[in-house]
C-alpha cells in the first residue's frame, strides 16, 4: 500500500512538471541575474563598543547616528537609533553582520531597513590576499507608498569609498 501510495505522488509530480514546462536540471551556463541601481547610503556612526567573546564570538555594535541617502528613485535621511550587530571570528577572519535602522523619505515615508552581511579577510585561490564585504539589504514599508516596490525585491550591497565622508558608504542594487 504505501508503495502504491509513492507511486502514484511520483506520476503525480511528473505530470505536473510536464504541465509546467519544467526541464530536468542540466549544466548548461545561464545567464545572471540584472543588478539596477537603487542608492547610496552615507551613514554616520557613533562609538563602537563590544559585548566582549560571546558564546556566538565577539560581539561588536556600532550605533547608527544619522546620514543620509540618494537614488534615481528616492532620497532622504537616516534616522539616528539603529545599529551595526556584528559577530566576529578571528581565527577565521570572518565577521558576519546585522544592521538594522530606519530611513525616511524626503516626502516623510518610513523605511525599515535589516542589511545583513559577512565581511571576510582571506586568500585567493592562487594565495593573493583577499577583502570580501556583502550584504543584503531588506526594507519594509507602507504598502500603499510609492516605495511599495521595495517590499517585493531582492537587494545587494557594497561598500563605496568617499575619502571627505567620515562614515561608512554603501552602494545598493536591485536584482531584476
Amino acid at each position: 500500500m504505501k508503495h502504491l501510495l509513492t507511486l502514484r505522488l511520483s506520476l503525480i509530480a511528473l505530470l505536473a512538471m510536464l504541465a509546467l514546462g519544467v526541464k530536468a536540471q542540466s549544466n548548461e551556463q545561464v545567464a545572471a541575474p540584472e543588478l539596477e541601481y537603487v542608492m547610496q547610503l552615507k551613514v554616520t556612526l557613533g562609538e563602537t563598543y563590544t559585548a566582549g567573546t560571546t558564546q556566538h564570538g565577539d560581539r561588536v555594535v556600532i550605533p547608527i547616528t544619522g546620514g543620509t541617502f540618494e537614488g534615481p528613485k528616492l532620497k532622504g535621511t537616516i534616522i539616528n537609533g539603529g545599529a551595526d550587530y556584528q559577530l566576529g571570528n578571528k581565527q577565521l577572519g570572518r565577521t558576519e553582520l546585522e544592521a538594522i535602522y530606519s530611513i525616511k523619505t524626503d516626502d516623510g515615508v518610513y523605511i525599515h531597513v535589516r542589511n545583513r552581511g559577512i565581511i571576510c579577510m582571506g586568500q585567493e585561490a592562487d594565495g593573493k590576499p583577499a577583502f570580501y564585504f556583502r550584504a543584503a539589504p531588506q526594507f519594509e514599508t507602507d504598502v500603499n507608498s510609492k516605495y511599495a516596490w521595495l517590499n517585493n525585491s531582492l537587494f545587494l550591497c557594497a561598500p563605496g569609498f568617499d575619502p571627505q565622508f567620515k562614515g561608512i558608504v554603501l552602494n545598493v542594487w536591485r536584482v531584476k
